[in-house]
């Protein structure tokens, strides 16, 4: 899986054809999707800044093919495992497939994904989130472009707009900002941001480990099988599966949050949770680290209970 570009047609189809030309366009860029940014730097820990420059640069301050036929901003390719809506267009090869999105905040939200679940770009959360200079070169060690002045390019538009005040200020409200949950369209899940819980250790493949509810547990990248977070962690692919509550076949998805033990029988913080559109019981199971069948037995229920938007579920 590569994220590659070859410098003509980036000019062509993702990039400004002159950067000096897109200054008022990027102004415009910058504030409509300055806040969405910020939330998903507070939400995955990407510098807002390197965010909007690779927006700004990848699609022409929004004007772009990419952008306008298919909301995206980043030139996301489909890649294996991708299930939604596709736009072909030349790139490396003819007709290349690329990810299509509703709108342009699912592209920004995808972009978080991307670089938070492939294990290629691990090293950049290991850099200093307000060095965006580090992260720049960083993307490019990474091969998340092959122009070899794609770091330079980022930088220059961040410095020419400032775009590092951005950085400050949804830093400043990281502690502070409620997490977003996202729904995914099974309803299996729901993909959380890694930045509420605390870091209590490391994988031999430099993956962070995290604890929610005294359990440990990590947050699956693209390419994890059942079998390879087993044998990461030393640990059976059955245990995977019984810890959470995964069928047979069942393979995790990425941005799913996986335990490495097993969950409580109910939550040491949270008393209450109210369902909200979309979210399934196994969802709100995995995000307040309690088992299934515990969760249900609670609140007297059974598996395959329909429940209404509203309904106040006991946690403990």
């Amino acid at each position: 899986m590569t994220h590659r570009y070859t410098g003509i047609l980036l000019m062509l189809l993702f990039m400004p054809v002159m950067l000096a030309a897109q200054w008022p366009a990027a102004e415009q860029y910058i504030n409509r999707f300055s806040d969405v940014a910020m939330q998903k730097m507070r939400e995955y820990r990407i510098p807002a800044s390197i965010t909007l420059s690779q927006g700004i640069l990848e699609s022409g301050s929004g004007t772009s093919v990419l952008a306008r036929e298919a909301n995206n901003h980043f030139g996301i390719k489909c890649h294996r495992g991708w299930e939604g809506r596709t736009f072909h267009a030349d790139d490396d090869e003819k007709n290349e497939c690329f990810r299509a999105y509703d709108n342009p905040e699912q592209s920004y939200h995808d972009h978080s994904l991307f670089l938070t679940t492939r294990p290629r770009y691990a090293p950049l959360f290991e850099l200093d989130i307000m060095d965006y200079k580090a992260w720049a070169h960083g993307l490019s060690r990474a091969g998340y472009a092959t122009n070899p002045r794609y770091p330079e390019l980022l930088i220059r538009i961040i410095e020419r707009h400032q775009l590092f005040r951005f950085d400050s200020l949804a830093l400043k409200a990281i502690e502070t900002a409620p997490p977003l949950v996202v729904v995914e369209e099974d309803h299996r899940f729901l993909a959380v941001s890694p930045s509420q819980y605390e870091v209590v250790g490391k994988s031999k493949k430099g993956r962070f480990v995290f604890e929610n509810n005294r359990r440990k547990m990590v947050f699956a990248r693209e390419d994890d099988r059942v079998a390879s977070l087993a044998a990461e962690f030393n640990i059976y692919s059955y245990q995977i599966r019984k810890y959470n509550e995964l069928s047979k076949d069942e393979e995790p998805k990425a941005g799913q949050m996986i335990y490495l033990e097993k969950k409580a029988r109910r939550s040491k913080e949270h008393r209450t949770h109210t369902l909200r559109e979309g979210e399934s019981l196994y969802g709100v199971s995995q995000q307040y680290g309690i088992r299934l069948n515990r969760l249900l037995k609670i609140n007297e229920l059974h598996e395959g209970s329909a429940i209404k938007p509203g309904t106040v579920l006991r946690l403990r």
